[in-house]
């Protein structure tokens, strides 16, 4: 890796893998279990992405105190059928292998368990292209008040990465949060499940449409940092 050349980290659902209705399903089944109601399907997409016990509270109106059985019904449904009927984004593959050929480090940092996170990755065969590979705690139950969030675990896989700068891709207004929070630029992708508006409202900065654009994107950022280096070690401030 050279000076210039900035990992990435990325997160999982919406960015890499589209869970192609295997979370939003496995919510609707749990909640139909317990004879709760159903959100409609925008609400069950605005789910993907943040911490699952707040999603139950806050969007799908659960009770609390029936919000960590929700979970261990969902979480029976995503890995009995959920991880199968995920799929890689197009062009995901090509990238990791292109970044991998070329040296640039990669992580992912996901507010999904982490243990699952991993299972999701090796399903489709793309765990080994990671440095680190970070998530939530794999207790997400209400009373877990202590659990990492977005901001943490952004944070935990920069520092497997040993390195700043990097960039931060995502789909959701919670990884540019995260990234800010960690002095990192985030480059959204409007393949996932973000609202028009919701990636720059939150302060990325670019949001791009398919694979190669993000390719494309990372690489100016290498390009912009590696000018600024060389006009600081021209001005012999190095």
């Amino acid at each position: 890796m050279t000076q210039t050349t900035v990992p990435v980290i990325f997160d999982l659902d919406g960015t890499l893998v589209d869970p192609a209705g295997g979370i939003t399903g496995g919510i609707s089944a749990a909640l139909r279990e317990m004879d709760l109601p159903v959100p409609e399907q925008a609400v069950l997409n605005s789910m993907v992405g943040p911490k699952l016990s707040d999603s139950l509270l806050h969007l799908a109106d659960v009770p609390a105190e029936l919000v960590d059985e929700a979970i261990e019904r969902y979480r029976r449904h995503y890995r009995e059928t959920g991880i199968a009927q995920s799929k890689l984004y197009p062009g995901i593959f090509e990238l990791l292998e292109y970044f991998a050929g070329t040296g640039r480090p990669v992580a992912v940092a996901t507010q999904k368990p982490q243990a699952i996170a991993r299972l999701v990755l090796e399903h489709h065969k793309i765990a080994d292209f990671f440095v680190s590979i970070r998530g939530a705690a794999d207790d997400e139950s209400m009373s877990a008040n202590t659990a990492p969030g977005k901001v943490e675990i952004v944070g935990a896989a920069l520092a497997d990465l040993h390195s700043q700068p990097a960039v931060m891709v995502g789909d959701r207004h919670q990884d540019v949060v995260g990234a800010l929070a960690n002095g990192l630029d985030c480059i959204g992708v409007a393949w996932g499940f973000a609202p028009e508006g919701e990636l720059e409202e939150a302060g990325a900065v670019a949001v791009v449409s398919t694979a190669l654009e993000l390719r494309t994107k990372i690489e100016e950022l290498d390009a912009v940092r590696a000018a600024a280096l060389s006009e600081v070690q021209n001005d012999g401030s190095l």
